[in-house]
């Protein structure tokens, strides 16, 4: 860590909590130092009294109808527009631009947008055909150790849409059933991470470190 990473200051991280596996990132996010509170956030009051989100896995579609029928969608939106976010499988799927194909929707699937990349939904396959895969993220601590990326029922990053503005930090090293080694599994983007796995299902807390670390540098060049 730099003399100038440890003179930042703790960051409040809000965990968005209108479904799916919130509560496993709220554990791991308050094992960092770096945090002062990781808390769930429900509504535009609490998201403004954080300095960076997690969007969690879960079902995107009910998110976005949960969000919108309560009022909550454009402080969400906004937030996401201005402030460090990290989207993981459901929430990877809110930050994209567009949605290629997979699964059914009821309606219109609102995103919020802001990664320049194109999604295909539930591409891995079904909740039976879930599969755990050793990583190399870019930027991670102790990077020669793999991360175990867990995926369920996970969507594929099938087109990078703005190349000269996003970064891959992490693709598959081996094939998977009918998923090909290289696959994009995780990509950052200015102030927003995502990825389609689940680093809140293991014991690892790595990928929350390195968004946290993100999200400081970027509140620190951004939001004094």
């Amino acid at each position: 860590m730099t003399q100038e990473q440890q003179e930042q200051k703790q960051i409040r991280v809000g965990v968005l909590a209108l479904q799916g596996a919130f509560a496993e990132h709220i554990i791991l996010l308050n094992t960092l130092p770096q945090v002062s509170e990781a808390v769930a956030v429900r509504n535009a009051e609490e998201i403004s009294k954080v300095d960076a989100l997690v969007i969690p896995g879960g079902e995107s579609t009910t998110m976005a109808l949960i969000a919108e029928r309560s009022g909550f969608w454009p402080a969400l939106q906004e937030f996401v527009r201005t402030h460090p976010t990290w989207g993981t499988c459901a929430g990877l799927i809110l930050l994209s631009e567009y949605i290629t194909s997979g699964g059914t929707l009821k309606g219109d699937q609102k995103l919020l947008g802001g990664l320049g990349i194109s999604i295909k939904r539930n591409a891995f396959g079904t909740q039976k055909e879930s599969f755990e895969a050793g990583l190399h993220v870019e930027g991670l601590e102790d990077a020669k150790r793999l991360f175990p990326g867990v995926f369920i029922r996970a969507p594929v990053i099938d087109e990078i849409l703005k190349p000269e503005e996003v970064e891959v930090v992490a693709k598959l090293q081996q094939d998977y059933g009918k998923t090909p080694k290289g696959t994009i599994v995780a990509v950052k983007q200015g102030h927003l991470l995502g990825s389609a796995f689940h680093p809140e299902l293991t014991h690892d807390n790595r990928m929350h470190l390195f968004f946290v670390k993100m999200a400081q540098d970027w509140i620190a060049k951004h939001h004094k």
